[in-house]
C-alpha cells in the first residue's frame, strides 16, 4: 500500500468512525411514551411523555383542559440535579379537531436554564426559598409557549415564564404552594398555563406484568405510582380556540394527543443543549396504557415515532386492537372468555371514538369527531387519540369508572384525573362496553380506585409534589393544592433499560475513567519534573 493509499484509508476510517459516533449520541426514529414502556424511551426520560388529560373545566365554564406529564417515577430527593424540562426538546400537546388525524391546534413549550451555581456549590438552593425570585434558589427554569392554529405559523404566546422547581424538602421551600401558584399564569384572552413538578397523578397497581396479577389477583392493591413525581405542563383555553371552525355547538369534539420532539443529532457531553431547526418525535401518548398492553414489544418505538394519520396504515398495530393480547391472556388465566373477534367496540374506543356512524356495535354518538357537523367524513382517518365532547355537561359527581357507569363525562369520553382509567380498560377488554354491563369476575380491578394525594378545585388541578422518600413505604403527607372534593388517578409502566444503553453507559465511564487516569498522568508527570528541576537547581 503507498503512502497515498494509507492516507486516504486512514482518512477513510476516521470519516466512519465519527460517522458512527455521531449517528449513536442521536435518537434513533422511533422512541417512546408512558412510564418507561417501550425499550428506547427509558433511557431518556426527559423525553418520556407518561399521561394525557383532557377535559371540560369544572370551575370555569367554556374552556378546556389539558395536562400532560413527563419524566416518570421522579423520587422526591433525588439530588442534587432533580429534574428539570429538557433545553434540547420541544414538548407538544396537539388537539385534531376535523378527523383527519392531524394536528389542527399545536401548543409548543421550549426550556431554558437559569443556572447559577456554577463551581461554589453543588446546592440546588442554599438557603430558605419564598419566592421565585429569592436569590437562595440557585437553579431555576423558565420557558416560552408558542401556538400554532391550522395552516398558520407558530405565534409566541409568551416567554421567560416561571416553571415551578423541584421540591427539594420543607427546609428549603416552607411555603412551595407560594412557588405553585407563581408559576401558574394567565395570559391576556384569558389562557391559563403552569410548568412545573407534581404529583404523579394516574394510580393503579403495575403488578399486571407479572402474569396479569400473580395469575390469582392476589397482586393487587398497591399503589406503583404512589409518592412520585411528575413534571406537568397545563393549559386551560376557551372552547373556540379548539373548536372546528371555532364552533364548540356544531362541532364539539376533538382528539387531543402530546408528543416530544428531539434533536436528529445529540451531543452528549453538551454541558448547555439547545434545541435546533431538525428534529424527530421520539414520545408520544394519546389514550392511557395503549403502548403498555396494547402494542407489542417490536411496534412500540415505531408508534411513538409516528403521527396518529399513519395509525391505521399499520396492520401489525390495527390487528393488536380487534384482536387483544390482553383479552387472551384474561381468558387464559381466569377462564373469563374472550369477546369474539374482531373486537370493533375496541376500534370505536380506541380509534374512531364513540358513533354510530362509524357502524360498530356501540350505539350512542359520543366522542367521534364524525359527530361535528362540518366534518368531511371523507377525510375521517381511524387514530389512536384521547377523544373529547366538549358538550357533555360536567358531572355533578363524578365516578370513576366513567362512561362504563353511565358518567359520561369520564374516560373515555376525555380523560378526568379522577377516572379509574386502568379499571375501565380492563372491563373493556373483556367486553363491558358490548354488553353494557360490568364483568362480576373483574369488579375488583386492580383494587387501586383513587390517587394517594387529593387533586385540586381550580387549576392546575395536580396535587403539589410529594417530599417523602418513596422508600419509606407511604407516601409524603404533601399540603393540598387547593380545597379540592376528589382524589385522582395515575398511569406509568416501567421495563428495563435497554442492553444498548448499558453498553453506551459503560462506555461513557470507561472514557470518564481514562479521561481521569490520563489528567492524573499528566499532573504526576508534572509533579515529577518540578522535583527534577528543584533537585538540579541545587545541585
Amino acid at each position: 500500500m503507498t503512502t497515498r493509499s494509507r492516507r486516504a484509508f486512514a482518512f477513510g476510517a476516521t470519516a466512519l468512525v465519527l460517522g458512527a459516533t455521531v449517528a449513536g449520541l442521536g435518537p434513533s426514529a422511533g422512541s417512546a411514551s408512558s412510564h418507561r414502556e417501550a425499550p428506547l424511551i427509558a433511557s431518556d426520560p426527559a423525553a418520556d411523555n407518561t399521561d394525557v388529560y383532557a377535559f371540560v373545566s369544572p370551575d370555569r365554564p367554556g374552556y378546556v383542559t389539558f395536562i400532560a406529564n413527563w419524566i416518570p417515577f421522579e423520587e422526591p430527593n433525588g439530588g442534587p440535579n432533580f429534574y428539570p424540562f429538557a433545553t434540547d426538546a420541544a414538548y407538544n400537546i396537539k388537539v385534531d379537531s376535523d378527523g383527519d388525524a392531524k394536528p389542527d391546534a399545536t401548543f409548543r413549550w421550549t426550556f431554558k436554564n437559569d443556572d447559577r451555581r456554577g463551581n461554589d456549590t453543588f446546592l440546588y438552593n442554599n438557603g430558605p426559598v419564598t419566592s421565585f425570585d429569592d436569590p437562595n434558589l440557585l437553579f431555576r427554569q423558565t420557558y416560552t409557549l408558542e401556538s400554532k392554529f391550522g395552516d398558520g405559523s407558530f405565534k409566541t404566546r409568551v416567554k421567560n415564564a416561571p416553571v415551578a422547581p423541584s421540591w427539594t424538602g420543607a427546609a428549603s421551600f416552607p411555603n412551595y404552594k407560594t412557588l405553585r401558584d407563581q408559576a401558574t399564569i394567565q395570559l391576556p384572552g384569558g389562557w391559563k398555563l403552569f410548568a412545573g413538578q407534581a404529583d404523579d397523578p394516574f394510580f393503579l397497581d403495575l403488578r399486571a406484568f407479572d402474569l396479569l396479577y400473580g395469575t390469582d389477583l392476589s397482586g393487587t392493591g398497591q399503589d406503583t405510582l404512589a409518592g412520585f413525581n411528575v413534571n406537568s405542563i397545563a393549559i386551560q383555553v376557551p372552547f373556540e380556540d379548539v373548536a372546528l371552525k371555532g364552533d364548540a355547538k356544531r362541532n364539539p369534539v376533538i382528539g387531543v394527543w402530546s408528543t416530544t420532539d428531539r434533536n436528529r443529532v445529540r451531543i452528549t457531553n453538551d454541558s448547555t443543549p439547545t434545541l435546533g431547526d431538525d428534529r424527530v418525535q421520539v414520545s408520544r401518548l394519546g389514550n392511557p396504557l395503549v403502548n403498555e398492553l396494547v402494542a407489542p414489544a417490536g411496534l412500540k418505538d415505531a408508534f411513538n415515532s409516528i403521527g396518529p394519520d399513519k395509525d391505521a396504515g399499520i396492520p401489525a398495530l390495527v390487528n393488536r386492537v380487534t384482536d387483544p393480547e390482553l383479552a387472551r391472556l384474561i381468558e387464559q388465566i381466569y377462564k373469563i372468555p374472550a369477546p369474539a373477534t374482531p373486537r370493533n367496540d375496541l376500534v370505536e374506543i380506541y380509534l374512531t371514538g364513540i358513533t354510530t356512524k362509524a357502524g360498530g356495535p356501540i350505539k350512542a354518538d359520543l366522542n367521534s369527531q364524525l359527530n361535528n357537523k362540518d366534518v368531511n367524513p371523507k377525510r375521517f382517518r381511524p387514530s389512536e387519540m384521547l377523544r373529547l365532547n366538549l358538550g357533555v355537561p360536567v358531572s355533578a359527581t363524578p365516578k370513576r369508572l366513567g362512561v362504563l357507569d353511565g358518567d359520561l363525562q369520564g374516560f373515555p369520553n376525555g380523560r378526568r384525573l379522577t377516572d379509574d382509567t386502568v379499571d375501565i380498560s380492563l372491563q373493556a377488554v373483556v367486553g363491558a362496553a358490548q354488553s353494557g354491563k360490568l364483568v362480576d369476575a373483574l369488579a375488583g380491578g386492580d383494587k387501586v380506585d383513587m390517587n394517594d394525594q387529593r387533586f385540586g378545585g381550580q387549576f392546575p388541578y395536580v396535587a403539589l409534589p410529594n417530599v417523602a422518600a418513596v422508600n419509606t413505604g407511604a407516601s409524603a403527607p404533601a399540603p393540598a393544592a387547593s380545597a379540592s372534593p376528589a382524589a385522582a388517578p395515575a398511569t406509568s409502566a416501567p421495563s428495563l433499560v435497554p442492553v444498548a444503553a448499558m453498553q453506551n453507559t459503560a462506555r461513557d465511564t470507561a472514557l470518564v475513567v481514562a479521561a481521569s487516569v490520563g489528567g492524573a498522568a499528566v499532573l504526576m508527570l508534572v509533579v515529577v519534573l518540578a522535583w527534577l528541576r528543584r533537585r538540579a537547581r541545587r545541585s
